[in-house]
């Protein structure tokens, strides 16, 4: 199943987008119920929405975190 997730799971709470793939909170919790067309209609809209996120996550995400290991060690 495709999916937009990024692991930054970090809701902006002015726009209530997701800070990494841009899908809201409901969505994401839904995504697997959807229907192939209902998240392609989805995946289509999250360009746009991502422009509108008007700050970046204050923590380190997970897979920027994991990225950071694999490369100490």
């Amino acid at each position: 199943m495709e999916s937009p997730c990024i692991l930054v799971c970090s809701i902006d709470m002015n726009t209530g987008y997701c800070f990494g793939c841009g899908r809201t909170g409901d969505e994401i919790g839904a995504w697997t119920s959807y229907t192939d067309a209902e998240r392609r209609a989805i995946m289509a809209a999250l360009p746009a929405r991502l422009e509108t996120v008007e700050r970046k996550p204050r923590r380190e995400t997970r897979r920027s975190r994991m990225a950071r290991e694999r490369e100490t060690n």
